[in-house]
């Protein structure tokens, strides 16, 4: 192996894992136990290139004494501003292998938001992808008195002159790689790994200090579960500045499998798919619903649907059971599976393991589908301010509905008003300069308050019922917790984003955005517009049945009375969703506020 020699350290662990004792030393490592085993993937010029664990390492040492060439201090923060790619992990863990903390920003972040997070984490050294992520530091750099580099992937063409990743590769390439070894031996777990800011679906994103020791305790946790296993084909679209990818990225090196990263457009992540041929794929609620309807489209009778479902979930428990299944429910298996369940399996590119779905709900009827095809995609729960993962739902043991049971070592329990509190190795330090903040969602005895209102079952599982600030409270005194309609309607096929309003008014309507799939689909099917097709009698009425449907599952005090059907999908470049596609609720309210007023305006019949 070229480069620097992975430093030693004093724990051994058996297998599966590298035995790292923190995230500084995981990738060394990981290239002494791996090799020649291929860590990462990505595209490039139509191609899938790999990347080795050795060669991983190679790319991480040369950041890290680069880094230490240019001046950076132990516990320095380094921030970096790009999408999901093998840069982003050469110089993330580069920053942690020299001594620094890591700081998430995300790609999508205006000028004015890059600001916030560098100058208020303090980030003396910023990584960029391109030249766009470059421009939104270049606006905002004279007010970052502490920031002293910035150091891009990609060459700038306006800025002819700056630090490229190549080039700092090449000063750490004759940088003194003793100082480097030694420090990122030294490196204990109480020290600060990373400061990750919140996706801020209220207020300004908060930054959570995570120690080393948290991400080797849910690193530790997760691997207990099966949920990644050791040479797993993980694909990631994720932004890695969110805690579920970082995460998935921490466990997966550490378990010696494979990541590919995307091609950075979101309508090649289904293509990827195929090519990748993953066994394990972690996503959001919104990848799963638009291939759901995707694949429910192949089934035009909907009674075959629901026997294909049920069908489908039966034989897999019965198998799981040990049990033997029926002559005659092995024969309708068979026929679905040619005619549903193999189809459903292509999609994900045929050799998934598990999914994992995260970040905001997912409905039922979604997960049960998928069960039954043959791609178990199982939820699991937790915060940024928790490493991410605090529970999760495993192959072994899970429960549609629930998001899983606590991971080992971790304590779950809820508060007299309904509040999940959580404690364990893999809740965070606090907030970054501001203890007002951390004392007011971490007690004395370790406890951390989720801000998420739950029930614990007999068996411990988790169910998330909504959350404390998202609640709904009529006019009329009724408390409502808008998820579970929201999660209902957006299992129809023609609805991608569903927002509940009536906060201190007389009845709940709903904003409405159309899946752009189905709405062109439909537009050229009746020769209009997309935006004539939104405003057709067929749409509305399409809609209406949906709604429908979940006012039937309701009392009366919890129906949706009205909707309206705006004009576009909700976005993250209007602040409406984050990252990882949580409606920000607020912000949503405010740019629609002319419509919400609308269905309010006039009195109901009757």
């Amino acid at each position: 192996m070229t480069g620097s020699s992975p430093p030693r350290t004093a724990r051994t662990r058996t297998a599966p894992g590298t035995g790292s004792r923190t995230m500084a030393d995981l990738v060394p490592r990981a290239a002494e136990r791996y090799g020649p085993s291929v860590a990462l993937r990505f595209k490039e010029d139509g191609v899938w290139k790999p990347v080795s664990y050795s060669a991983l390492w190679e790319a991480v040492s040369e950041v890290g004494r680069g880094l230490l060439a240019l001046g950076l201090r132990p516990g320095a923060k380094v921030a970096i501003l790009a999408h999901s790619r093998p840069e982003w992990t050469y110089a993330h863990f580069g920053i942690l292998a020299a001594g620094g903390v890591s700081v998430s920003v995300y790609q999508t972040n205006s000028p004015e938001e890059c600001r916030h997070v560098l100058g208020h984490s303090g980030a003396e050294f910023v990584f960029v992808e391109d030249a766009e992520q470059w421009e939104k530091i270049a606006a905002v750099r004279s007010r970052l008195q502490r920031l002293r580099e910035v150091i891009a992937f990609d060459p700038v063409p306006q800025a002819p002159g700056a630090l490229t990743l190549g080039e700092l590769r090449r000063r750490g390439r004759t940088a003194d790689s003793a100082a480097f070894e030694t420090g990122a031996a030294a490196i204990e777990p109480e020290r600060p790994c990373l400061i990750m800011y919140t996706s801020g679906t209220t207020g300004a994103p908060k930054g959570c200090v995570l120690t080393h020791g948290n991400y080797r305790a849910v690193v530790d946790m997760i691997a207990a579960t099966g949920t990644i296993v050791p040479d797993d084909r993980v694909y990631l679209f994720l932004p890695l500045a969110h805690a579920f990818a970082a995460v998935v990225q921490f466990l997966s090196l550490d378990l010696g499998a494979s990541i590919a990263f995307w091609e950075k457009d979101p309508d090649r992540i289904i293509p990827n798919l195929l090519e990748v041929r993953p066994t394990y794929f972690p996503s959001v609620p919104r990848i799963f619903e638009k291939v759901y309807a995707r694949a429910t489209a192949l089934v035009a009778d909907p009674e075959r649907l629901r026997k294909a479902v049920e069908t489908g979930k039966r034989v897999r428990a019965l198998t799981a059971a040990g049990q033997e299944v029926p002559e005659e429910v092995r024969a309708d298996f068979d026929e679905f599976d040619k005619e549903l369940y193999a189809n459903v399996r292509g999609m994900f590119g045929g050799g998934i393991r598990q999914c994992t779905s995260g970040a905001a709900p997912i409905a039922q009827d979604i997960l049960e589908f998928f069960h039954a095809c043959g791609v178990p995609v199982l939820e699991a729960y937790g915060l940024t301010e928790t490493a991410t993962v605090s529970t999760v739902n495993s192959l072994r043991e899970f429960r549609h509905r629930s998001v899983g049971r606590p991971l080992p070592g971790v304590e779950a329990r809820i508060a007299d008003d309904g509040e999940l509190l959580l404690r364990g190795g893999q809740v965070f330090q606090g907030y970054h300069d501001d203890q007002p903040s951390t004392d007011q969602v971490l007690d004395a005895d370790g406890w951390f308050r989720t801000g998420d209102l739950a029930s614990i079952d007999e068996d411990g599982y988790v169910f998330i019922t909504g959350r404390k600030k998202d609640l709904i409270i009529t006019a009329g005194g009724k408390n409502i917790a808008p998820a579970r309609a929201e999660n209902a309607l957006k299992e129809s096929a023609w609805i991608s984003q569903a927002v509940l309003v009536g906060d201190l008014l007389p009845y709940l309507v709903v904003l409405i955005t159309l899946d752009q799939e189905e709405l062109d689909s439909f537009a050229a099917a009746h020769d209009m517009t997309p935006e004539e097709a939104v405003r057709s009698p067929e749409t509305h009425a399409a809609v209406r049945r949906e709604i429908d449907r979940v006012n039937a599952q309701v009392g009366r005090v919890e129906q949706i009375k009205r909707f309206a059907i705006l004009p576009r999908d909700l976005t993250v470049e209007a602040g409406e969703l984050t990252v990882s596609f949580k409606v920000r609720r607020a912000q949503v309210l405010i740019n629609h506020k002319e419509v919400i007023q609308s269905l309010y305006d006039t009195p109901m019949p009757g």
